[in-house]
């Protein structure tokens, strides 16, 4: 579910991989096995994520359909 959101939120935006990765601080293939769903992020990088996409950390773990 993780791997999706973060995607769809990517898209969204507009913006890359790199682009993620470079502004939360990961490599470019962090962001792809977790948009593969291969690994999950860490809960700092989930926090760091919810921050970026001014989203809730329950969204982006899909507790919750609300942003």
């Amino acid at each position: 579910m993780i791997g999706n959101r973060i995607k769809e939120l990517r898209t969204e935006l507009n913006i890359s991989q790199k682009e993620l990765a470079d502004k939360i601080g990961v490599s470019q293939k962090a962001v792809d096995y977790w948009e593969r769903e291969v690994n999950e992020p860490k809960a700092s990088y989930i926090v760091q994520l919810a921050d970026y996409f001014c989203v809730s950390c329950d969204f982006l773990l899909g507790r919750s359909d609300d942003t």
